[in-house]
């Protein structure tokens, strides 16, 4: 019996020993903040308000027009096309892209419409950019096959991006995968509702997230008490509509009731409305980033940031300072070859790069944003030089 309480009296004092600090006894408390590199933070040491920026743009679609510009004795740079969007998008915590063609090497040569296969440092150019969430899922995803599948898993998975849409392995696509940032917790998902008749092979499906009602919910199911934020990346519509259509406003209003808090929308190839459903902000249609497509409606593109609000001491999430600028893929055209491609602010064109740029400028930010007072428009001044 005394061994029995000695070794009580022991362990009681180890236990006390645990909590004891600078000579204080600490004791943890419900309320308390865990940091992996600071240890427990005092509720009275964290502040009360946090924020997350976020920017997005739409597709990157690496035409051959698109990587013959950047090839350079078989080494490729897509650095310049993006050196006027670099210093926006640096600033941000978080900006997303579609990766709207495969990046499954040049080891299994490059292609372009209507089978894409684009080469590594289109990643590259991104990642330098400041971009960090990355959507796979789209209407090329199954383009070039497996092995390009298997070469953009294995390009992506050491790169510091969260990317979502396209896996190598049921167990990489069933991975709660949950990201935290200036105290704010966030997750992506993304899927597409078009293939191109293109099937997955059998057994792996996972090779490309298609949507399907039933799976999205046990997916937003697994994560939504998790994360404070939500994102679902929807590749859906009709090319070539500045409009939504019916597909899009129903997978709308279906994520919003699942408690989604922010939709991006692509596939369309030109820029659809901003709206709310409810607390749900939707972007139905960033458009085009960079292509070679022609038309200026297909050469703008849509750049929306925001920031991301949390109360600390609530937990409640807002959306404010919700901002839409326009981008122009600027090439000039020597004997039918296009070259020089950038991508450019609006804010920085002038009639040289785009004739007429201003009334495009009105048009295309009418259909984003029309008379929506929540939504600001860039800083255009219509004498951009």
């Amino acid at each position: 019996m005394r061994k029995v309480v000695v070794t009580g009296i022991i362990v009681v004092g180890l236990v006390l020993l645990y909590f004891i600090h600078d000579g204080k006894i600490s004791l943890v408390k419900e309320k308390e903040h865990y940091n992996p590199i600071e240890g427990v933070i005092e509720e009275e040491d964290l502040p009360k308000k946090s924020s997350l920026s976020l920017i997005m743009v739409g597709d990157a679609l690496i035409h051959e027009s698109v990587y013959n510009d950047a090839n350079n004795n078989g080494n490729y740079d897509f650095k310049p096309m993006l050196e006027e969007i670099k210093p926006i998008v640096s600033k941000y915590d978080l900006a997303y892209y579609n990766q709207e063609t495969i990046l499954g090497g040049k080891e299994i040569g490059l292609s372009t419409y209507p089978c894409f296969n684009s080469p590594y440092e289109v990643g590259d150019a991104f990642l330098d950019a400041g971009f960090n969430l990355v959507s796979l899922a789209n209407n090329h995803t199954l383009d070039r096959g497996q092995r390009a599948i298997n070469n953009s898993c294995a390009y992506w998975k050491d790169k510091s991006a969260y990317v979502a849409g396209s896996y190598c392995s049921i167990e990489e696509r069933n991975f709660t995968k949950v990201h935290e940032k200036n105290y704010i917790s966030y997750a992506m998902l993304s899927y597409t509702t078009v293939d191109n008749g293109l099937t997955r092979p059998y057994g792996k499906e996972y090779y490309l997230n298609l949507y399907d009602p039933e799976q999205v919910k046990k997916d937003i199911e697994q994560y939504r008490d998790k994360v404070d934020v939500l994102m679902v990346a929807m590749h859906w519509g009709e090319e070539y509509t500045h409009s939504p259509v019916y597909e899009e406003r129903e997978i709308a209003n279906y994520l919003a009731s699942l408690g989604v808090d922010i939709v991006i929308g692509s596939h369309p190839h030109v820029v659809q409305p901003i709206e709310y459903i409810g607390d749900t902000l939707v972007i139905y249609s960033l458009g085009n980033f960079i292509s070679a497509q022609r038309g200026v409606e297909k050469l703008t593109g849509l750049m929306v940031s925001l920031n991301i609000n949390k109360d600390l001491n609530t937990n409640e999430i807002t959306l404010s300072d919700i901002e839409a600028e326009l981008l122009y893929t600027y090439s000039d055209n020597n004997k039918g070859y296009r070259g020089n491609f950038k991508v450019y602010p609006y804010t920085k064109l002038n009639d040289n790069l785009l004739p007429d740029y201003k009334t495009y400028y009105n048009k295309y930010m009418n259909i984003v944003a029309g008379d929506k007072d929540y939504i600001k428009r860039g800083d255009y001044n219509g004498d951009s030089k």
